[in-house]
């Protein structure tokens, strides 16, 4: 199966399309773009992504990205012509979206909820320990289609991790932007570790992420977000949640909010399968904000002047985000959470993340920080492993149980989107005096 795709621009009064075969990530008006795929796709390939889950030595098929291939196939090539996609598609070996939901007894009981009500899809478990293997794998390969030989990113940590060690498989040099001093440690020596060329901005995310667009507007491949190819890999993540419930989607889906490409690229996957006919229903959102790094909880339930901010059919009120950008300066208002994967005060992906709230009549909430820590050692205590960032999905929907959003009976997946990669906070977690500490035993001999 061969198919066609192209770029858009989300905004649908202006709608200008674009070739697949550019690096370009804005339009020309300046919004962001989305890959749209010609034609619909059968249902009946769901019969054909279970099957290949017995992948007979095939990694796309083994791998949880790539075994979703035609809904993601903007590389044009035939999807069961294995020396044809083989030769583009990227996987560090098939290991790349080897995840599902999982029950977890503790983290239901302490959230309030019947076990079999709540999910939680650890997405920690990719090669690199985040979920940004998912969408790593697609952009990559749309680099190297292009024949790019440098890639670049700013990171909090997790993307520079990914991008190194995928860069290096393929043999493509990582150039990475982290803030100084601002990234968990664990993160960081990932990226020395895969030999990427590291960058260390003075400042926060926000700044590394404009020194990163400014060179893509040079004419360097960005790998963040912005990147609307990396963005159809992390779609993958809803098609393996409802290949488990058998493509019944739950009743709330919860995620951290960080850049807005995981709400981006869920909300996409969403308004696609609703369209061909695949479900029936929409998942509403939860896009969850730690309170250090609000900007997006503050701005989306009008907490700035009054005023909502919404999609509002792409005619997003610009000058609201503007003017609380500028309030943000002028007061040095940085965003400071433990949660530092979520550490971003200026989401690029924000009207993609508005689109996709709107579509699904999805919430914005925000949790404290001691919340989160406690939700890492619950997770814990079921043999999971996340990070601070992915623990404030179980503790939103603690607080959303508590205030009876929502309810016993419904069915929530939340979306644990990487593992702990700073040892240090969870040994001083658990030193202290914490709900969950556990702290070591003396023995004298």
């Amino acid at each position: 199966m061969k198919v066609r795709a192209y770029l858009k621009c989300i905004i649908p009064s202006c709608g200008k399309r674009y070739p697949i075969e550019t690096t370009r990530t804005f339009c020309d008006c300046g919004n962001l773009l989305d890959v749209v795929y010609e034609g619909s796709f059968t249902k009946s390939l769901i019969e054909v992504f279970y099957e290949r889950r017995n992948h007979e030595n095939n990694i796309f098929n083994e791998s949880g990205v790539w075994r979703f291939r035609e809904l993601i196939n903007f590389t044009g090539t035939d999807s069961e012509a294995y020396d044809e996609y083989s030769k583009v598609f990227v996987s560090f070996d098939g290991a790349e979206g080897r995840t599902r939901p999982y029950e977890m007894t503790k983290v239901a009981e302490y959230v309030g909820m019947p076990k079999e009500n709540v999910l939680f899809q650890p997405e920690g478990l990719n090669p690199s320990g985040s979920f940004k293997d998912n969408g790593i794998a697609t952009g990559l390969t749309h680099a190297k289609m292009l024949g790019v030989k440098e890639v670049i990113c700013a990171s909090t940590g997790n993307t520079s991790a990914s991008v190194a060690m995928y860069a290096a498989n393929e043999g493509i040099k990582a150039s990475i932007y982290v803030p100084k001093d601002e990234i968990a440690l664990g993160k960081l020596a990932q990226a020395f570790q895969f030999n990427a060329c590291v960058y260390q901005v003075i400042g926060n995310f926000d700044d590394a992420l404009k020194v990163v667009l400014q060179k893509g507007r040079e004419g360097a491949y960005i790998m963040n977000s912005v990147n609307p190819f990396r963005l159809e890999g992390q779609k993958t993540m809803i098609y393996r949640m409802l290949e488990y419930l058998n493509w019944n989607p739950p009743d709330w889906l919860v995620f951290p909010r960080g850049n807005m490409g995981n709400c981006s690229a869920f909300g996409k996957a969403i308004m696609e399968l609703y369209e061909w006919g695949w479900i029936k229903k929409k998942p509403r959102f939860v896009a969850v904000d730690a309170k250090g790094s609000n900007t997006f909880y503050t701005l989306y339930n009008g907490l700035y002047n009054g005023e909502p901010l919404r999609w509002n059919n792409g005619n997003v009120n610009e000058d609201l985000i503007k003017d609380y950008y500028s309030y943000l300066d002028k007061n040095n208002l940085k965003p400071k959470t433990i949660a530092t994967a979520i550490q971003i005060g200026r989401p690029v992906n924000i009207k993609k993340g508005l689109r996709s709230l709107e579509y699904t009549n999805g919430i914005s909430v925000q949790v404290e920080d001691k919340d989160m820590e406690d939700g890492i050692a619950v997770v814990g205590s079921n043999g999971f492993d996340c990070e601070h960032a992915s623990a404030s999905c179980v503790a939103a929907i603690k607080k959303l149980v508590e205030e009876e959003i929502i309810k016993k009976d419904d069915k929530v997946v939340a979306i644990l989107t990487g593992r702990l990669k700073d040892p240090d906070a969870m040994i001083k977690y658990h030193l202290g005096n914490n709900r969950f500490s556990n702290p070591p035993k003396i023995v004298r001999i």
